[in-house]
């Protein structure tokens, strides 16, 4: 698309997957220069209703100075179509650490190893070429399968963070999980 020229974003690859980059200088440009119709085709989604989080965190000023963000739609490469998203929603550049988060938009795709395919990705990217010392993740006391995602990938449990987030109206705890640089690439 023409619109992008000039724009920096990342395109990742897995075997089954394509994650677009959605960060500010792309929210700005597919706000101001991009219709519905144009946004919903470059990016593989169903609607634009699926967009709507990433164009939110624009609108409100999610970037400063010290904060940004990194996220990236899910495209399953075989179907074209928008699986999930994935990326770092917090992304605090001078303290070389950011926080992740990921979602899969059907439960249909959940449970097929996609979001370990787009983690791996989005690891090496914080790691290489974001420059990132430090991923965080805060997940939910009652979400075992991101547990085993985090641990998958070698994160530490640090702790409990209490009355951390506020989900369906109800005040949770969360765990936190830290992955450091040092420790990925020892692994690898």
């Amino acid at each position: 698309m023409t619109f992008f020229k000039g724009t920096e974003y990342a395109r990742l690859e897995t075997d089954r997957l394509e994650l677009i980059e959605i960060n500010p200088a792309m929210s700005r440009v597919l706000l101001n220069e991009c219709s519905d119709g144009e946004i919903v085709d470059f990016l593989g989604l169903d609607s634009i209703e699926d967009f709507s989080v990433d164009l939110e965190k624009y609108r409100t000023g999610m970037e400063t100075y010290r904060i940004s963000y990194a996220n990236f739609i899910m495209v399953n490469k075989q179907r074209g179509r928008f699986i999930g998203r994935c990326g770092f929603h917090m992304w605090f550049a001078l303290h070389q650490r950011a926080e992740i988060g990921y979602a899969m938009n059907s439960d249909d795709d959940k449970g097929k190893g996609y979001m370990s395919e787009a983690i791996a990705a989005l690891i090496d990217h914080g790691f290489g070429p974001m420059g990132l010392n430090r991923i965080e993740a805060f997940v939910g006391l009652h979400n075992p399968a991101s547990q085993r995602l985090m641990h998958k990938f070698g994160f530490t449990l640090e702790g409990v963070m209490r009355e951390h987030y506020c989900k369906d109206g109800l005040i949770e705890d969360s765990l936190c999980f830290s992955l450091l640089k040092r420790e990925y690439i020892k692994a690898i």
